[in-house]
């Protein structure tokens, strides 16, 4: 922790404020009967305090914090009625309540919010149940009486309902809010708030979530015991009746009211809590209708609580004062990076003498029957950039997930070694430490904390030197402008820049790239591409997977192709790809060309003009223009990432394109079929039908009708099962069966988005064969498919996308258009395809 003015000033806030509100206890300013009121509302705004930093930061909502309550109080009158010191009842509650929390926050990590809480409901109902049962210590309802407790460092005696205990009530809370504020802008915070974001993230920079959360729940709890004995001392007596759920429930009100894990709101909802009973007798409504009351007005107009809500305008105010000018989206390209690129090889090879720091031997994953990645065999030298390849659903980010140590559930077997330690043994944290960086596909940055804060969280003690070290970092990808900002205000390619600082934090030997280039524009690309050779040079090894491959070859030294979970090839960038076992895992190799349709018609029934389309910065389409003609069979094939499922919305109309627009020929109605399927699991076959039919308002006779309709169209082995679960059957019947939905509404336009994707080879002949059939009665179809061959195969014309663009697009049966779609579906050939035939 890096102490400076701003944050001692802030700190020192809560004893000024402690210290003016006892000089008013003291002169009488204070009436006597409102000093009691005074220490209670303290009292509670460290419970306050402790309920709302443990949800604000871990993202945990705890109704078992009575009971912690409970226990500091009952701590305090045993130890009175046995001569305890006030130092060993403060310690026995705190340590009690430390080894309680950690229990609870451990065991809860596991589970869902709703499970914690009902974890810490259970521990509130039991503890109020020995309480009340354990009445040798206790008292059991009558209650027990807190007499006197001696200093044992000479700190005086204190009586049980004495003035003086009032006094250390509000001085206690006072350092509690002081030593809030330093914890505020912790490294404990950070660390705390980053497991809550993204857990799977968090482990890949040493963050294990569950000690976090035993960690925040210890802490909270500790807290919270010290409140109870304290409790104890202002009341004098402890009794079972103010720790029942009720005060569980009121607690996280208050929370709420203030503003959930702020700490001005504490203190505004410890007031709320100790002046909630003057309140309710004042408008003459029960205690809990009042709560009920307050806490639906506050979700409903004032969801951040009243805190957040009044100090908003200030905010806001400052930041327009201090607001630091706006940083560009991206630092301005050198014009040698945007030239064509060269392989790595031919630029930067690798030595080939420098040690292995990675081998992975016969390492195969297995979820379930389902086996992910099988015998793979991979080593990567310190001094090589190392690029996987393959289609979607190869093998790729199980091989990162293998080295990295997120797996999940599946089942890993082999070797995995790297700098002469063995992996597969060691927790995802303990890669970190060992020197693995990870980044991961779509940016998963921790969106509650700032820049800075994302890369600080990777240290435990931040230091001084620590700050200073970020912030180079930060510059060196030019993220200093922006250190102050939420991910959330950044554009996708700042959050993905963001994403590799935080996996370059520490100087990891080995950094693990997945798929850094999708996304980003070609200036963006350029940069990561010189930052990566920039990490090569500095002694980094890196293994990086892409479907962008001309950007990631121009960075690799060698490259190896995955499909099916093994690896099908190994060569240089400007090799690889002449191994057709490698180019037929991209493009497919089908025997022959179906018999389509000859006769289709010329009308247009749907017409995309200029369509380009973004999510959240990330652009998936650009400039497309596409006719789809009746009767006809299109197919769109593209790589993984290429915008095919995005265009699949488009052009069904579920998704409106932010540019462009989007034409049809009259009244058509379109059906789609998506990517996996998304069928309802758990209904039956018929019941999958009948949801879609009642969607497009077809019921009564004509349900029924279409209903035997589409059943026919399916094969007779799901027409006889038309009652079983979707979830029984094989993936081939489920998409037929994603198929015939789509089909019950008869559609002017049947869209199916990879409607092979995880077949085996038999059952994608069945399904593209049913296809067909339906282009022979007339339907006109549109097939995103991601082999180019099969598209070729199935299709009257083909549009290959490539990062968002039609590349190039013709007819299958023109002998020059294979090339050009060829090359169009690796590198886009944008300037060839201006010469394709457009239909």
């Amino acid at each position: 922790m890096v102490f400076n003015r701003s944050l001692l000033a802030k700190a020192a806030l809560g004893p000024a404020a402690g210290a003016v509100l006892m000089v008013f206890m003291a002169s009488g300013a204070i009436p006597a009967y409102q000093m009691y009121s005074v220490a209670l509302a303290a009292i509670y705004t460290v419970v306050v305090l402790s309920v709302g930093l443990l949800a604000g930061w871990s993202g945990i909502w705890s109704v078992g914090h009575p009971a912690f309550f409970a226990i500091g109080a009952y701590f305090a009158a045993y130890g009175s009625g046995h001569g305890w010191s006030l130092e060993t009842v403060v310690l026995g509650a705190v340590v009690t309540g430390t080894v309680l929390g950690a229990f609870l926050g451990y065991a809860g990590a596991r589970f869902s919010m709703l499970y914690i809480a009902l974890l810490t409901l259970a521990f509130t109902m039991v503890t109020l149940e020995v309480v009340n049962r354990w009445s040798s210590v206790t008292g059991g309802d009558q209650g027990v009486a807190v007499l006197q407790l001696r200093s044992s460092l000479g700190l005086g005696t204190l009586a049980g309902g004495s003035t003086e205990s009032q006094y250390l009530a509000v001085g206690a809370a006072a350092v509690v809010l002081a030593l809030a504020v330093p914890a505020a802008a912790s490294g404990l915070r950070m660390r705390l708030v980053a497991a809550k974001s993204h857990p799977l993230a968090a482990r890949t920079i040493g963050i294990a979530p569950e000690a976090q959360s035993a960690l925040a729940f210890a802490v909270s709890a500790a807290f919270t015991s010290f409140a109870g004995v304290l409790l104890g001392l202002i009341t004098g007596f402890v009794s079972p009746d103010p720790f029942s759920l009720n005060l569980g429930i009121a607690l996280i009100a208050a929370c709420v009211l203030g503003g959930v894990g702020t700490i001005v709101g504490a203190v505004a909802g410890g007031a709320y809590l100790t002046w909630n009973p003057s309140l309710s007798s004042a408008v003459g409504l029960p205690q809990p209708v009042v709560q009920g009351l307050v806490l639906v007005g506050v979700l409903l107009f004032l969801p951040g609580g009243v805190v957040p809500f009044l100090s908003a305008p200030l905010r806001s105010v400052l930041r327009r004062v201090w607001r630091r000018p706006a940083p560009t989206p991206a630092k301005p390209t050198p014009a040698a990076d945007l030239a064509p690129r060269q392989p790595a090889t031919a630029t930067a090879a690798a030595t080939g003498e420098a040690a292995v720091v990675l081998r992975l031997e016969h390492v195969s994953v297995a979820y379930g029957g389902l086996k992910a990645l099988e015998d793979a065999s991979v080593s990567l030298r310190q001094d090589e950039v190392l690029a996987v390849i393959g289609p979607n659903g190869a093998g790729k980010t199980t091989l990162l997930n293998a080295v990295s140590g997120l797996t999940g559930n599946g089942r890993v077997s082999g070797t995995v070694d790297f700098a002469g330690s063995s992996l597969l043994k060691a927790r995802a944290t303990a890669r970190r430490r060992l020197g693995i960086g990870r980044t991961f596909q779509h940016a998963e940055v921790f969106s509650e904390l700032t820049v800075a804060e994302n890369v600080l969280c990777t240290r435990r003690w931040i230091t001084a030197r620590d700050r200073a070290d970020v912030a180079q970092l930060l510059d060196s990808v030019g993220l200093a402008d922006v250190a102050d900002r939420r991910p959330g205000e950044l554009p996708f390619g700042l959050q993905k820049r963001l994403d590799l600082a935080r996996a370059m934090a520490e100087e990891p030997k080995l950094l693990v790239l997945d798929e850094p280039f999708g996304g980003l524009d070609a200036g963006e690309r350029a940069l990561l591409a010189q930052q990566i050779r920039r990490l090569h040079a500095q002694g980094t090894a890196v293994l990086v997977i892409d479907h962008v491959l001309d950007d990631l070859f121009s960075v690799a030294h060698r490259v190896l192709a995955f499909d099916f979970g093994r690896t099908v090839g190994e060569g240089t960038p400007d090799t690889v790809l002449d191994n057709p076992e490698v180019r037929s895992s991209y493009l497919g190799t089908v025997g022959g060309r179906a018999e389509l349709p000859e006769r289709v018609g010329e009308r247009s029934v749907l017409r995309l003009s200029g369509v380009g389309h973004t999510y959240g910065g990330v652009v998936a389409l650009r400039d497309v223009d596409l006719d789809v003609r009746e009767g006809v069979v299109l197919g769109i094939a593209g790589a993984n990432g290429a915008g095919k499922s995005t265009l699949a919305g488009i052009l069904h109309g579920s998704l409106k394109p932010a540019r462009g627009n989007r034409e049809t020929g009259g009244t058509v109605r379109t059906s789609l079929a998506p990517e996996g399927r998304a069928l309802f699991k758990t209904l039956s076959l018929r019941e999958n039908l009948e949801v879609a039919a009642y969607a497009a308002g077809i019921t009564g006779a004509p349900l029924r009708e279409r209903l035997a309709e589409t059943t026919e169209w399916l094969p007779p082995r799901l027409r006889d099962r038309m009652s079983v679960p979707a979830a029984g059957l094989s993936g081939g019947e489920q998409q037929m069966l994603a198929i015939a939905r789509a089909l019950i509404v008869r559609p002017d336009v049947l869209i199916v988005d990879e409607p092979a994707l995880g077949l085996a080879p038999a059952l994608v002949d069945e399904v593209y064969d049913r296809l067909v059939r339906l282009a022979h009665d007339g339907l006109t179809v549109v097939l995103l498919e991601q082999l180019l061959s099969r598209a070729m195969s199935v299709c009257h014309e083909v549009a290959v996308l490539h990062e968002g663009s039609v590349a190039a697009q013709g007819r299958p049966g023109d002998p020059s258009f294979a090339a050009l779609a060829e090359a169009a579906y690796f590198s886009g050939a944008r300037e060839t395809a201006a010469t394709t035939a457009r239909l």
